[in-house]
């Protein structure tokens, strides 16, 4: 990846004045690069297609494909692509399957432009950023409905990478903390998404925090 090419960002969201929000906002970051707009998920996945996107703002309450199905099908035909979840919606189910679906990042919509582009510029580079709200749902004790998940059997440096990946720490940067080769780093967060049942980064990071298994 060169790093001096602007990031293409690609917005998804059913209101008008959203999108020219944060056109606005992106306009005036040489950083990132404004490349399409659209209103709901059928329009994510054309854009995608045509546009090629290195991170999509996707909303998630929208008519026509909802923004968790359209996240699920991006990461299945265009692996590449990030998507963050840009919602006023902080509801725990909707939050669960935004990450199961494999989003990157999880944000609400108040979150400030510095903090927007830092969590852009993050989920280029491959790592996760939960808010802070959206870690308290996901950290609250489950429901009486709530399935109960068998407490992964992960060794002691699995669970030591699992923590980093909670901080959001890139392979790389895992592998420089523990003073690992990034291959073995790769090797265990492949047998950490295996024992969590996770298809993704965020996805075990979001069970770490709801089953509160490293604590």
């Amino acid at each position: 990846m060169n790093t001096n090419e602007a990031i293409k960002v690609l917005i998804i969201d059913d209101h008008a004045m959203v999108r020219r929000g944060l056109s606005t906002f992106l306009k005036a970051r040489p950083e990132l690069e404004l490349i399409g707009e659209g209103s709901n998920g059928e329009e994510a996945l054309q854009l995608c297609q045509t546009l090629q996107p290195d991170v999509v703002l996707m909303d998630l309450k929208m008519p026509g494909m909802d923004g968790v199905t359209a996240t699920r099908i991006i990461g299945e035909r265009f692996p590449k692509v990030k998507v963050i979840v840009l919602t006023s919606f902080q509801e725990e189910d909707l939050i669960r399957k935004a990450l199961q679906a494999g989003a990157t990042s999880y944000l609400l919509k108040n979150v400030s432009a510095v903090e927007l582009t830092k969590v852009i510029q993050a989920a280029h580079a491959g790592f996760s950023t939960l808010t802070r709200e959206a870690v308290e749902v996901l950290t609250q004790p489950a429901g009486e409905d709530s399935i109960e998940m068998p407490v992964a059997d992960l060794t002691r440096r699995e669970k030591e990478v699992l923590a980093l990946m909670i901080e959001g720490l890139t392979n790389p940067n895992i592998a420089s903390r523990l003073v690992v080769s990034r291959s073995t780093v790769k090797a265990h967060v492949s047998n950490i998404l295996g024992k969590l049942n996770a298809s993704n980064r965020s996805e075990a990071v979001s069970i770490a925090l709801r089953t509160k298994l490293l604590e």
